[in-house]
């Protein structure tokens, strides 16, 4: 067979469904081997797009998402969304074609060195010099991108090495299981907790990726410790269960703030620094913190760790679950409270354009609990990370460590793909929509229906919101829209524009029950933005 051929087996035998990219001269042989595959091919209209395809299979499924591209121009559009999926800790392969091997030792046409370039952005990053090798490359680069903590591997491999006649065998898939923490390492951790006057949990997306949510809420059950969430770990404790402390993430004072002035000790649980930097709710550097990972902390002089836990989650905690004693108090209960009236403050305004906290409760709404929001990144992201409750984890996807605006589309995308029983909505606005709408047509052909909710101000409003902070003015923020109506109708998917607040839970239905791609384009009032960065800064904490 081909090494093309001995390839695509290789992916197989990993368990890949899908492969996302765009064809190419340099990957001929790969794309001719995919006819008599099981996988199937997402042909996407650009390169990115098919990387946050990849990028959101990943978290959703902890199992690698792979995207395909030619060399040069190609692998460098991959770029974006390999960076995001290894900062944010989804498993992803990217596989790029390259140009002869007889042509990479000089200056030639879209010749890069591309292992060099994905290096830095990658775990894993190697050229296919010998088609023997296929097998342990590919093996390595699975097991590298999916082992915890996860991230993105990238393959490049030669064209005329593809076409290569080679004799081959994928290897046994394998992957190792997490350790058991040091029960002296427990032991320290629940003596702290012991001590603790007002712990606090701050749980992080490692648990979301172990699949270690049930562990954590009996833990913070029968410990009666409040938990906040990272924005990449909303769900992983219900938002309506009495232990719940909502979503930490905002740079400016909020409620939840208050909750880490009072904690004492602070259990960090698979938490990663680019989630919530620790010198935004740890700035006074006098609290204790209990850092329990698969992994060491971090190096930051906000993050000295009274002691670490590393090993399986589920066993940590339910280990300090018996080891610690329990409190009898809820000493959050106003906190709490003061969180969820606010939450709900305003869920029926009727103020047009539409407010942000009507926007998230009408879209709460309209989903089932199961169902799966891709956020874009920015201002609307800030209020949806913030304030849109999740009872499940994995149903509210935002990018936060390398936090790329153009996700959203693609994401849902593969989020339908994979899930093809959810409704699926990306949130974006319209500066991050327009990024990647191009990937509307992916959807329809791949027949992939979801909803695409505009939040539209015609400008970067999160830049606008921090140059008002700053500076009290904007630069350079504002831009036109294309008619988003008509912009879904010449793509053959459906378009709805919101002209009053009362409109839009009724198109939210409308438009989930319409299986094909539908568009809502609802104009946002931004002028919210402010008004809250002003109300945080007079909040007086309810505890």
């Amino acid at each position: 067979m081909k090494a093309a051929e001995l390839f695509i087996k290789c992916l197989e035998n990993e368990g890949v469904k899908f492969i996302y990219g765009i064809p190419g001269e340099e990957n001929l042989d790969i794309m001719d081997a995919l006819l008599s595959s099981s996988i199937r091919f997402i042909t996407t209209r650009h390169e990115q797009g098919a990387a946050f395809m990849a990028d959101v299979e990943g978290r959703l499924t902890g199992k690698a998402g792979v995207c395909l591209s030619t060399l040069g121009p190609g692998a460098t559009n991959l770029v974006t969304g390999v960076a995001d999926a290894n900062m944010d800790h989804a498993p992803l392969v990217a596989i790029s074609g390259q140009a002869p091997t007889n042509r990479l030792h000089k200056e030639s046409h879209q010749v890069l060195d591309l292992v060099n370039l994905f290096q830095p952005i990658t775990k894993y990053a190697s050229q296919i010099l010998n088609p023997e090798i296929i097998p342990e490359v590919i093996r390595k680069a699975f097991k590298v991108a999916e082992s915890e903590k996860p991230g993105a591997s990238f393959i490049e491999f030669p064209e005329n090495l593809a076409a290569i006649d080679i004799e081959g065998t994928p290897l046994l898939a394998q992957s190792a299981s997490m350790s058991y923490p040091p029960q002296y390492k427990l032991e320290q951790a629940a003596q702290i907790i012991s001590d603790a006057k007002y712990p606090m949990i701050l749980a992080g997306n490692g648990l979301i990726r172990t699949n270690a949510c049930e562990a954590l809420i009996n833990c913070a059950e029968k410990l009666n410790i409040p938990v906040a969430t990272t924005f990449m770990a909303k769900g992983a404790i219900p938002n309506s269960h009495p232990l719940s402390l909502g979503t930490v993430g905002l740079q400016a004072h909020d409620y939840i703030s208050c909750g880490f002035e009072r904690a004492d000790v602070i259990i960090c649980i698979g938490y990663d620094l680019v989630e919530y930097p620790p010198n935004l709710w740890h700035k006074t550097n006098d609290r204790k913190i209990i850092h329990i990972d698969t992994r060491p902390a971090e190096v930051d002089s906000h993050y000295i760790v009274a002691t670490g836990v590393i090993g399986d989650f589920r066993i940590t905690l339910e280990s300090l679950s018996k080891l610690a004693s329990p409190r009898f108090e809820r000493s959050y209960e106003n906190l709490r409270k003061a969180i969820l009236q606010e939450l709900h403050a305003n869920d029926d305004d009727n103020g047009f354009p539409v407010k942000p906290q009507r926007i998230i409760a009408d879209l709460r709404k309209a989903l089932d609990p199961e169902d799966i929001v891709i956020c874009d990144v920015g201002a609307h992201k800030m209020w949806m990370a913030r304030m849109f409750p999740c009872e499940k984890p994995n149903t509210c996807i935002i990018s936060n460590g390398f936090a790329s605006m153009g996700i959203a589309v693609p994401g849902a995308v593969a989020a339908k793909l994979c899930f093809p029983d959810r409704k699926v909505v990306a949130v974006t606005g319209d500066a991050g929509f327009l990024m990647n709408s191009q990937e509307i047509e992916t959807a329809l052909r791949a027949h992939a229906p979801h909803v695409i909710l505009i939040w539209s101000d015609s400008s970067y409003g999160l830049i606008e919101w921090k140059q008002h902070i700053y500076f009290g003015r904007e630069s350079h923020v504002k831009f036109n829209n294309p008619d988003f109506v008509k912009y879904a109708e010449a793509f053959g998917a459906k378009g709805y524009r919101i002209n009053s607040a009362d409109e839009l839970l009724p198109t939210l239905q409308k438009a989930l029950n319409d299986n094909t791609v539908s568009i809502i384009d609802c104009p946002v009032d931004y002028r919210e933005n402010m008004k809250l960065t002003a109300r945080l800064g007079e909040m007086i904490c309810p505890i």
